[in-house]
């Protein structure tokens, strides 16, 4: 069957990131978008403090909206579930199935800073205060496990975040809970830091749960597997 795929980056990634998982779905036939959000990756040059998390949801339900699409998967990786949480709240109709990679599960009036520990969401904010507030230096491709052989190409193409999007709360009315296909693939490489929210779903009927045994970026390491999950989740 095909489907429509809309696959949401991650923190100082790009629609680049997706690259391989995107070809290996399109030779299965479907449908696949890979936008890049404002300020990040080929659009680092828009990069601003006006540039928040609400800017990032736009992005993609404005790609939603003007590629006329229906019936949706839609993937985020890491930051990304918290702007695929908004966009499922804001066009529930819209969305057959959400997944989740390796992906934070914000709830109502939380943001992303919310859900690191305190000491990690301070030193994010300094580190944007020493380029005048405006983003916050990629993390290394090291320190998100990516195999050796990719981690200079990673590392060369990731982008500052805007500092915005990681403090701006974000506001759910509830009515994503529309949506009952839902998938969560946890990365177990690395002590799987993000397994608190695979955990968080384990027994609600609603969730599917997967492990993959790579660092972080999922599409990147195992790009066969994630996209056979995804397949999978339609």
């Amino acid at each position: 069957m095909q489907a429509t795929f809309v696959l949401v980056h991650g923190a100082w990634h790009g629609g680049w990131c997706y690259a391989r998982v995107a070809q290996r779905l399109g030779a299965a036939g479907h449908r696949v978008f890979t936008p890049t959000l404002t300020g990040l990756g080929e659009r680092a040059h828009l990069n601003s403090r006006a540039i928040d998390l609400a800017t990032h949801i736009t992005d993609i339900v404005s790609v939603i909206r003007y590629e006329r699409l229906e019936n949706i998967v839609l993937v985020g990786h890491s930051y990304g579930g918290m702007v695929v949480t908004g966009v499922a709240d804001s066009i529930p109709d819209k969305i057959a199935s959400l997944v989740y990679l390796d992906a934070f599960l914000p709830g109502d009036n939380q943001s992303l800073h919310d859900l690191l520990p305190p000491e990690n969401a301070q030193a994010q904010r300094d580190s944007a205060h020493e380029r005048n507030d405006l983003s916050v230096p990629p993390i290394s491709a090291a320190d998100f496990q990516v195999n050796e052989a990719d981690r200079s190409w990673v590392d060369s193409l990731c982008t500052p975040q805007p500092l915005g999007t990681l403090t701006q709360r974000l506001r759910i009315t509830g009515a994503l809970e529309r949506i009952s296909a839902r998938t969560y693939v946890l990365a177990t490489a690395g002590g799987a830091p993000f397994r608190r929210f695979r955990d968080s779903v384990a027994m609600d009927p609603r969730w599917t749960t997967h492990e993959l045994p790579c660092g972080h970026d999922v599409m990147i390491d195992l790009p066969d597997e994630t996209a056979a999950l995804l397949s999978a989740s339609i």
